[in-house]
């Protein structure tokens, strides 16, 4: 086989790095920079917060079909697809839109593979205006980065899939099998989207989900859970506080056992991939509500959180580790053990997922990265959950992460994402599209 001829499914490992064939070298030339970024801040500029993603979906549907990619949009049928065991959400919708497009022909006609590039277009509200520098819904292009929620995560990640995919269009690739994206709803409160996308038959051999990793290759994912606590005062005036029993008071030994499990549960550390964090499955309470009124003991406080989970966990052993530790300081409390605290589980959960690092997947998109951006990108594990738990475990799937961008400018003020990354993300695709999927 000569170069001119291209790679054919199955031949990643036999591409000498930073070699690229004419079809791969073809395919990365052909990612327009300068359009990528126009239409990453138009889809920055298109509110799409959890619930109200579907004029975002409409434009990304819109750009496959005028870009000359096959299409399927369709009409997620929500009330089906709550009975399904995966589901999860937190956000009442009374709608969402399922956008997938592709290249390429199926590999079982020609002999080669397909690939997954899956992207969520669903954003976290902005937060306080006055903590931004610039618009949060603009799209602004500063010192070679795009700023805006969602610019992050993971609207840069989702236009990377996209002119990865343009490309192969554009280069006239003649794959062995298709290249298919993915622009889905719901991922921040429980992936709906995807598992809607994996419900309606579109799968492939290997998944690309393209999350912030700053060019990392990510084959290991946490998981999470979501917990309510409640825990039960008596109400007084406050002018008699003695008189009542403070919920507030009485949660402090709660979150005290909380901060103690988190710490027994990460003690031994997360192994290798995992080794760039201190807490690998942390856990966290992010909401907190007590009282109604200034001048009374409060009678009930309710507090959210999430719950990290460990590759590999069982999910019902994690929570009776969780509920024991509670009832434990209940037991140790008069007023606790007579009105112990509620544990609920409720909104997204999102099991953790693993993937072979040996895998073709893995292999041709490292090999890929070192091609186009002349580093071997390092393989890693994140400590958030993500649609790759779908993938795997639902569409039996392998499935990495790979996306531009730091999770730590994440659903915060000024998030942003490096224009470089986001074309160098889109380039690194298109080749691993070409020589995972092979041509003819």
């Amino acid at each position: 086989m000569t170069p001119e001829a291209g790679p054919r499914a199955g031949d990643e490992a036999h591409v000498p790095a930073r070699d690229l064939w004419d079809a791969e070298r073809a395919a990365a030339a052909a990612v327009d920079e300068r359009d990528l970024v126009a239409f990453l801040r138009e889809l920055v500029a298109v509110p799409s917060l959890d619930g109200e993603e579907t004029a975002a979906q409409r434009t990304v549907a819109e750009w496959m079909t005028a870009e000359g990619l096959a299409t399927d949009v369709w009409e997620i049928d929500l009330a089906s697809l709550t009975e399904h065991p995966e589901f999860s959400c937190e956000v009442e919708r009374d709608g969402a839109l399922g956008v997938v497009g592709w290249v390429g022909k199926n590999a079982s006609d020609e002999g080669g593979r397909d690939l997954l590039f899956d992207g969520h277009i669903d954003v976290v509200p902005a937060g306080e205006a006055a903590a931004w520098t610039v618009d949060p819904w603009r799209g602004a292009l500063r010192d070679g980065r795009v700023y805006g929620r969602g610019a992050c995560d993971m609207k840069g990640g989702l236009c990377a899939a996209l002119f990865a995919a343009k490309a192969l269009h554009d280069a006239q690739v003649p794959l062995r099998g298709r290249v298919l994206v993915a622009s889905v709803a719901g991922e921040e409160d429980g992936g709906l989207g995807t598992l809607a996308t994996l419900l309606r038959g579109h799968g492939a051999d290997g998944a690309i989900v393209t999350e912030p990793t700053s060019l990392q290759i990510v084959t290991a994912g946490a998981g999470s859970l979501m917990f309510r606590i409640t825990v039960w005062g008596r109400s007084a005036h406050a002018s008699v506080r003695e008189a009542g029993v403070s919920a507030v008071e009485k949660f402090i030994p709660v979150f005290t056992a909380i901060r103690e499990v988190e710490a027994r549960r990460n003690a031994a550390g997360g192994g290798e991939l995992f080794a760039a964090h201190r807490l690998p499955w942390p856990i966290e309470v992010g909401t907190l509500r007590a009282g109604e009124w200034a001048s009374s003991v409060p009678e009930r406080l309710v507090c959210e959180g999430r719950f990290g989970l460990a590759p590999g966990e069982d999910e019902a052993s994690a929570r009776r580790e969780f509920e024991d530790a509670l009832a434990a300081v209940a037991a140790g409390d008069a007023w606790l053990r007579a009105h112990p605290p509620l544990v609920e589980w409720w909104g997204g959960r999102f099991a953790p997922a693993v993937t072979d690092p040996d895998d073709p997947l893995v292999r041709t998109l490292a090999a890929a990265t070192e091609a186009v951006l002349g580093r071997r990108a390092p393989l890693a594990g994140v400590t958030y959950g993500s649609d790759m738990r779908l993938l795997v475990n639902v569409g039996r799937m392998p499935t990495v992460l790979f996306g531009p961008g730091d999770v730590r400018e994440c659903h915060m003020p000024d998030e942003s994402v490096p224009v470089a990354e986001v074309a160098g993300a889109a380039r690194t695709l298109a080749v691993t599209a070409v020589r995972y999927c092979g041509v003819r």
